[in-house]
């Protein structure tokens, strides 16, 4: 499922001004972008734990960023946790991105990707939450295939 109406009409509008002249709008969705070391996560939950005196529970997710593929970038927002869409957080070139190492993650219910920059050592890792799984093979296939 992508995004709902009101959402996309949003993301188009904070994205209108910084697209190119003649540049189309392929592709929206929202999706969680990086990674949370397991130390990281394990330390979290301790620290939560001893100051709760065991009664909340935290965990830690990587950031949700709404991306938007043009027929030329591909553009990173925001998230705001799910809400309105902010600021334009990241911007790559379309050619020099490349998706691999897609497949369902988290009992089905989640897609991940790994996206790879020429030029760069390190991938990003792109995870559509179950309300937005069905957008990653759209997003993968829109993109060249990292060997």
């Amino acid at each position: 499922m992508s995004l709902n109406a009101r959402r996309n009409r949003q993301l188009l509008e904070a994205a209108t001004p910084l697209l190119l002249q003649g540049e189309v709008v392929e592709f929206t969705s929202l999706a969680a972008i990086g990674s949370v070391s397991v130390r990281r996560q394990a330390l979290t939950a301790a620290v939560v734990g001893v100051l709760s005196a065991g009664t909340v529970m935290a965990t830690v997710t990587p950031r949700p960023l709404y991306i938007l593929l043009t027929d030329q970038r591909v553009l990173f927002f925001d998230g705001n946790r799910g809400g309105k869409p902010g600021k334009l957080v990241l911007n790559l070139p379309r050619p020099y991105v490349s998706a691999g190492g897609s497949k369902k993650a988290f009992l089905g219910l989640q897609f991940t990707t790994r996206l790879s920059v020429a030029g760069q050592e390190q991938g990003l890792k792109v995870t559509f939450p179950v309300q937005h799984r069905g957008d990653g093979p759209r997003f993968v296939g829109a993109l060249p295939v990292t060997r």
